[in-house]
Order: C-alpha cells, then structure tokens, then sequence
C-alpha cells in the first residue's frame, strides 16, 4: 500500500503541467490506480488495487469555485500550465476562477477528466507518455 508521504515526494518533482505524464508513470509503480483531486483545498483521495484509498490533506486556504464554468478560458489556462507557463498553485487558482470543481485521473484508461460544480464534464484527455 503506498503512502501519502510517498505521493507527496513524487508530487515534490512537478514543477509544472510538463512534469504531469512522468508524474502519473511514478504513481503507477507506487501501485495508485486513480486518484480525485479537489480544486477548493487541493485535497486528493488516491485509490490502489482492492479498494485501497487514502486522503491527502488540504494544499492550501479554501479558494471559491465559480458558479459558471468557463470552458474556453480554463482551455487557455490548462495550455499554459501543460507548456510549463504557471505552476500548480496558479493552475489551482486558474481552475477556480473557470468554474473547475475537481479532476479525476484513471490510470487504466490513462485519462483526465474535469469536472464543474454540477458535475458536468468540462475536458477529457488523454495522459501522454512521458518525453
């Protein structure tokens, strides 16, 4: 069973959206699954095999989600940072203010998924293999 601990020193390695695919390839031999992470603190509930799961703490002070999305702007902002424009409190923030509640990464379909306050899916992509 992996350990926050163990997340948070793979996660210690990113330093931007660019740093995403060889992050999500350290978590897959950590044994996680798939993992949600909130926008509103930047807490994250990571899963393993057999119903394995395990809770990250708050990353920071609550940030208000907008209550309109805002697809095209958080489109923007999700380039920016995977071109390693902004790192990822300002990616955190960026998604606030467009409206992103939560993304959601599956590690079998090797996807990303993000979601707005009423659920409705604002981007899927797929997770590249790391450069």
């Amino acid at each position: 069973m992996f350990t926050i601990d163990q997340i948070n020193e793979m996660h210690a390695k990113v330093k931007s959206g660019a740093d995403f695919p060889g992050y999500i390839q350290d978590l897959i031999v950590l044994g996680v699954t798939g993992y949600e992470t909130f926008v509103a603190d930047g807490h994250t509930m990571y899963f393993g095999k057999d119903g394995a799961n395990i809770q990250s703490d708050a990353k920071y002070t609550v940030l208000k989600i907008a209550d309109e999305s805002d697809k095209d702007q958080f489109h923007e902002d999700l380039k920016d940072h995977q071109q390693g424009k902004t790192n990822y409190q300002t990616f955190c923030l960026d998604c606030a203010w467009s409206g992103v509640e939560k993304w959601v990464v599956d590690m079998t379909k090797m996807t990303c998924i993000y979601y707005d306050k009423a659920g409705n899916e604002m981007l899927a992509e797929a997770i590249p293999t790391p450069k």
